[in-house]
């Protein structure tokens, strides 16, 4: 099935859920700290020391690192989830968009790491996917969550920290991805247009307006700052947990995400 045909589809059904979109208002948990352990995964001990790391790292670098555990992805692909809960809540800083947040799903079977813009470059799609596949699945699946997360961690700061070619070159050993896998990552950019599509149209026909250029619906014309209803955010994630919250990065999807 080609791309052009998956899109189509994918805008066919959208067109059919129309009516439900609105309802299915997407959530995030609060940005609490740089370990925010939503599912209960971790104990006392765990979070203590993954957040010493974490904002040691982030002292040096000025390089944000975020765990999230999820009590659910409310239907959602982890992939959409992560890349908007990044922009809502602002990971990494304003302008270098240097964040990264490793994203588990218990419930779902689910992970991710989802890179921002500005570490594309060395935490590629490739690198990210052989951290996952390596070193946080194969604890995941010995029943060892938090030993796979700080394992995923260290890895992640390790890429970051000057091992990034080392890491590519592994990465690049490895069989590429299949072609359902390609298809995989190419979704959540056909849905997020179609969305805008729909939105467009229905609010075009609203105001029986004339086209002036690339708008959301809601605004005055331009880029609106963010989506309604827990959508996106492109500010800081506000002050919580002593302080600690997003410089105001942005995030695009990059990134993997694998299951167990």
């Amino acid at each position: 099935m080609t791309l052009s045909r998956v899109a189509a589809i994918v805008l066919v059904g959208l067109v059919w859920l129309a009516p439900d979109l609105g309802a299915r208002a997407q959530t995030f948990p609060a940005l609490t700290g740089r370990v925010v352990d939503q599912a209960g995964v971790l104990d006392g001990a765990a979070r203590s020391r993954l957040d010493s790391k974490l904002a040691e790292f982030e002292s040096k670098t000025t390089t944000q690192l975020v765990v999230a555990t999820l009590a659910s992805l409310q239907g959602y692909e982890i992939a959409d989830y992560g890349y908007r809960l990044g922009r809502h809540w602002g990971i990494g800083q304003k302008g270098t968009n240097n964040g990264a947040i490793l994203i588990v799903a218990p419930k779902d079977r689910a992970v991710r790491i989802e890179v921002g813009y500005g570490l594309e470059g060395k935490l590629t799609d490739a690198v990210s996917r052989l951290i996952i596949e390596n070193s946080i699945l194969p604890r995941f699946r010995a029943n060892d969550i938090p030993g796979g997360i700080e394992r995923g961690l260290d890895d992640i700061i390790q890429v970051l920290s000057g091992d990034a070619e080392e890491f590519k070159k592994r990465a690049a050993a490895r069989p590429l991805p299949t072609t359902q896998e390609g298809l995989g990552s190419f979704l959540p950019i056909a849905i997020f247009f179609g969305i805008w599509l729909l939105m467009y149209l229905r609010a075009r026909r609203r105001r029986r307006s004339r086209w002036g250029g690339w708008i959301f619906p809601g605004g005055g014309g331009g880029w609106s700052s963010g989506w309604g209803g827990g959508g996106w955010s492109s500010g800081s994630g506000g002050g919580f947990g002593g302080g600690f919250s997003g410089g105001g990065g942005s995030f695009g999807g990059g990134g993997a995400s694998g299951r167990w």
